[in-house]
């Protein structure tokens, strides 16, 4: 008898343990992130589009998580266009959406207009998502054009730059 109970425990045992395993795959999950070299690249860019438009800029380039891989500032860019470019970028990436559909949908009298006042946000164009295979991977901010709009065209340039090494991209931004 003694045997048996044992023999059935091992045996369930044994049984129980791929359903573990299988488990312990499902509790887990893989996610694709921008690389350094793709941030620097696509950092650049914007950059130099800046600078050909005759402006003086900060651009920050984050991870899917919101951190600063990648941050580049013209000499003459004012001392807020760091800050101001990481934050671009941490709200496109933080609320999955471009910084100037962002401003719209915040505005005063708006359901969500509360969200302006959480720390980092920043509410002005010139920070956008970027996705690759339908995954955001992170994002791009620019800061220092004059106004929203012309970041923006810095920041796409970042993004088409970088567009073909990371696979099907589609950005965000209308």
């Amino acid at each position: 008898m003694r045997t048996a109970k044992k023999s059935t425990l091992t045996f369930v045992l044994l049984l129980g343990m791929p359903v573990g395993l299988l488990l312990a795959q499902q509790a887990t999950f893989t996610s694709a992130s921008l690389t350094p070299d793709a941030a620097l690249k696509a950092a650049r860019a914007a950059l130099e589009t800046c600078r050909k438009n005759g402006h003086q800029a900060a651009v920050s380039v984050n991870d899917r998580a919101g951190n600063a891989l990648v941050m580049l500032r013209d000499r003459f860019a004012g001392p807020h266009t760091v800050d101001t470019a990481i934050n671009k970028a941490y709200t496109a990436v933080t609320f999955k959406l471009d910084t100037t559909s962002f401003t719209r949908s915040t505005q005063g009298g708006e359901p969500a207009s509360g969200v302006r006042h959480l720390p980092r946000i920043v509410a002005i164009g010139g920070g956008i998502p970027i996705e690759s295979a339908g995954s955001i991977v992170g994002a791009i901010g620019v800061s220092g054009a004059p106004g929203g709009d012309a970041d923006d065209v810095c920041a796409k340039a970042g993004i088409a730059a970088i567009r073909v090494s990371i696979c099907r991209i589609a950005v965000r931004w209308e």
